[in-house]
């Protein structure tokens, strides 16, 4: 009877243990990397092996790892805006500003003129298919169109127009231009706002430019404070001119009232009086009298019977005039 060989138990070697932990933080990688986040502002646009496959909505989501699955997020409901001609120290958006050094605020105007312009240009991405696929770089593009159509726009105006009353009007021109040329190149990009900041000629000249633009500007003042003197003046005076014609207008009908008043008056007096001529008499008589003797204030009723009267009043004697008087 042959006797078997005893069996040797092998233990795990010394470098499996160690490479446990590795495998162990591998896969928590791998599955810590097969979630991802789409903040509520945005949409995720998801490449499968390089392909477009999906457009996530926000949430938690699941994506297949080590670099089958891409997400890239963009924010489209959140208003993005890049300056020209200066930066915000802070910016969250890459595309705010230029990485490369170039000063795009100077610009020649419409007179041969240069003025340094300072813009921001507010927008979204309305399309983000378009915007990830349909051109290499969205921001710089965006950059390259905006500086463009600004220097076009700046360029049809004068300075003064510029530097003064042409701003609103270079805002919406400009507007309109790089929204066309943004729907030309399927940018995917929605134009919120072109807004000019600081237009400023340049700084050899810049005293002197100050010195006309206050000159415009205490000009404007002086129209319009002569504007309101004569807003204030003219109003006025068409009011008392209305008011005089008004007056004189109400003083004609009252005199004419009156007069036809006093001819209807006369008229039914005299149609009595041809009645009965001494009734009326009497009458006129009395009311005439009836008017004149309550002003006066020392009253004598003398009957024309009465003979004893005292001669001292003289009332039957003429009244003579000193001149009448002298021999």
């Amino acid at each position: 009877m042959k006797t078997p060989f005893p069996q040797v138990l092998q233990l795990p070697s010394a470098r499996s243990f160690s490479a446990l932990p590795v495998i162990l933080v591998v896969l928590g990688i791998i599955a810590w990397s097969s979630w991802y986040t789409v903040p509520s502002d945005s949409v995720a646009i998801l490449q499968r092996f390089g392909k477009l496959h999906a457009e996530v909505p926000p949430g938690l989501h699941f994506k297949i790892p080590l670099g089958v699955d891409v997400a890239t997020i963009l924010p489209v409901k959140r208003q993005l805006k890049q300056e020209f001609g200066f930066y915000t120290e802070g910016a969250s958006n890459p595309d705010q500003y230029s990485d490369t050094p170039r000063d795009e605020s100077p610009m020649v105007t419409g007179d041969l003129n240069v003025g340094l312009v300072e813009w921001v240009v507010q927008y979204r991405i309305s399309e983000p298919t378009h915007y990830l696929f349909a051109v290499r770089e969205p921001g710089a593009t965006l950059r390259d169109v905006s500086e463009s159509v600004m220097r076009e726009v700046v360029g049809d105006r004068t300075v003064d127009e510029v530097l003064t009353i042409g701003r609103q009007e270079i805002e919406v021109e400009a507007l309109l231009k790089m929204q066309k040329l943004a729907t030309l190149y399927t940018m995917g990009i929605s134009i919120d706002q072109v807004q000019l900041k600081n237009i400023n000629p340049p700084a050899p000249v810049q005293e002197s430019f100050n010195e006309v633009n206050q000159a415009q500007q205490e000009k404007e003042k002086l129209i319009n404070e002569a504007r309101r003197d004569y807003n204030k003046v003219v109003p006025l005076a068409e009011g008392e001119k209305d008011q005089r014609i008004r007056e004189a207008e109400g003083y004609r009908l009252k005199r004419i009232n009156e007069a036809e008043g006093d001819v209807s008056r006369f008229n039914a007096v005299f149609t009595e009086y041809q009645k009965a001529p001494a009734i009326t008499q009497q009458r006129l008589y009395l009311e005439t009298m009836q008017d004149i003797l309550p002003g006066v204030e020392n009253k004598v009723v003398v009957d024309e019977g009465m003979k004893n009267l005292l001669p001292l009043l003289n009332l039957n004697q003429k009244q003579t005039t000193p001149a009448e008087a002298q021999p």
